[in-house]
């Protein structure tokens, strides 16, 4: 359940809705992680997958994103969230603005949420 203060997408319902069985339920660890960070956060699609807003900052006020992928599952992140965060990322695929966890390990929310908030952090700061 989405927190009362933030906004929910029937968007990314649908989008999760859609996906195979087998991901659904980290689909929703995913975004039940991020509500937890950023409960005053709106949801939305953008480039055709889920992911987090705040208005009035910069491109939208996005400051994660999240899909499933193939092979994996994608959170996307402000750069340069990776780079500040490489020691506890290895181990997983990365690139400079992306996260890739494995589809049979479990969702690592730590890890996630602590990356969501330096992306958070980051946008805030910048404007």
């Amino acid at each position: 359940m989405a927190p009362s203060k933030g906004v929910r997408s029937p968007e990314v319902d649908e989008y999760i809705a859609g996906a195979p069985a087998a991901a659904r339920g980290k689909l929703e660890t995913i975004r039940k992680a991020i509500w937890a960070v950023a409960p005053d956060s709106t949801e939305v699609i953008s480039y055709r997958i889920p992911g987090f807003s705040y208005r009035g900052y910069r491109y939208k006020g996005m400051f994660v994103w999240y899909a499933l992928q193939s092979g994996h599952l994608g959170i996307y992140l402000r750069p340069p969230t990776i780079r500040n965060h490489r020691a506890e990322l290895r181990g997983y695929t990365t690139t400079k603005s992306a996260v890739h966890l494995p589809l049979d390990d479990p969702v690592p929310v730590k890890l996630l949420q602590k990356l969501v908030r330096a992306s958070l952090g980051i946008m805030m700061e910048r404007g």
